[in-house]
């Protein structure tokens, strides 16, 4: 057999193995380089701001992800949980994006807005105050570590070279933007940016049917 020879033959086996990956990868990777939906911000996605950034960094280094998927799927159990379902559109900013799948906890793609700002902060002091049964760690001294205005620039520079749409001024601003804010309050505003797009035609709807009322 054919198979047996190649099987026997680490040097071949290993070539074998290398071109069945490589095309794989490009017949999975490929079309979503030409793919609009993939590439293409979605409607109404808002850009984010110098302590959102900073935010987005604390919430990747304390490994938040391994434990929070920013992912709704398309079924409909789920939609009816967390809300719409995520598209590609909306992370097509983030670098790395946070999908996955992983849910020790709740995912977090729609958490914005649920919660209020005080909530979040005694939440990541001792989750335990709000939720008696969770198991995740407290972050108390995210409150005492300031934000580095140079550092959140850096970000932004570094973001702005794989397509953010970030302007000089975005960046200039960044430094004034933090002053005065800890990596709590960063987080927190992360967190609370995490959301559906908003068309423009959604929130002008909604605009007039608050002024009707």
């Amino acid at each position: 057999m054919k198979h047996e020879l190649v099987e026997k033959n680490v040097v071949w086996l290993g070539i074998l193995i290398v071109v069945a990956i490589a095309f794989g990868g490009i017949v999975e990777i490929v079309p979503l380089m030409f793919q609009t939906s993939a590439t293409k911000p979605a409607e109404g996605l808002p850009m984010r701001t110098p302590l959102e950034v900073a935010g987005r960094d604390v919430y990747i280094r304390e490994g938040c992800y391994n434990c929070h998927s920013q992912m709704v799927r398309a079924l409909h159990e789920e939609v009816l949980r967390y809300g719409p379902r995520s598209t590609a559109g909306e992370s097509v900013w983030d670098h790395p994006f946070q999908w996955g799948s992983k849910r020790t906890g709740p995912d977090l793609a729609r958490v914005g807005g649920r919660y209020s700002d005080d909530w979040h902060r005694i939440h990541l002091l001792n989750p335990r105050d709000v939720v008696p049964e969770s198991n995740m760690p407290g972050y108390p001294w995210l409150a005492e570590s300031p934000v580095d205005g140079e550092e959140v620039q850096a970000m932004m520079t570094a973001l702005r070279r794989v397509g953010v749409p970030f302007t000089d001024a975005d960046i200039a601003g960044a430094p004034q933007a933090v002053r005065g804010k800890s990596k709590m309050d960063a987080l927190i505003a992360f967190l609370q940016s995490l959301k559906a797009p908003q068309p423009a035609k959604q929130t002008a709807a909604a605009a007039q049917t608050g002024e009707r009322s």
